[in-house]
């Protein structure tokens, strides 16, 4: 009897210190943020390549509602501040490069799946780089975490 207490117990205070780690990162408290919308912008990305495709920035803007987050949209632009839309991966509308094109469609697909795992998982913690996307994510963590910086209480 007095065993199985003291393993009630200790696994009591073993999944108290799992949930408590998880919801306040291993640092230490919690993080809270102040309700509104907060926009944080990615520097801009600049390949090794020759021609300048897949140069550009991300934006992020991000909803706090109640303290948690709501929404979020993430956008990319060329460096010129173009945003990289439908068109993207074409030149004067037309596909004159299919792979790349395919590519660039794949980064655009991405951005929808990248804020909406955001808003799933409540912070940037389970969002993962999608294959074929890769720079696309690391443009949407960094305007991300400066946009969830904004928000910090």
């Amino acid at each position: 009897m007095k065993k199985n207490k003291i393993y009630k117990t200790v696994l009591g205070a073993v999944l108290a210190g799992a949930f408590s780690v998880s919801a306040t990162g291993c640092g230490g408290s919690a993080v809270t943020y102040a309700d509104g919308t907060y926009t944080g912008r990615s520097s801009v990305y600049i390949g090794d390549e020759e021609v300048d495709a897949g140069n550009g920035y991300g934006e992020v803007t991000i909803t706090i509602k109640d303290g948690a987050i709501t929404a979020c949209t993430y956008l990319t632009y060329e460096e010129d501040g173009t945003l990289k839309g439908e068109d993207y991966g074409m030149e004067n509308g037309e596909i004159i490069n299919r792979d790349y094109y395919n590519k660039a469609q794949k980064a655009n697909a991405a951005r929808d799946q990248y804020a909406a795992m955001l808003v799933e998982n409540g912070g940037l913690s389970g969002v993962d780089a999608i294959s074929g996307a890769t720079i696309n994510y690391n443009e949407f963590v960094e305007a991300a975490e400066a946009a969830l910086e904004q928000a910090k209480q």
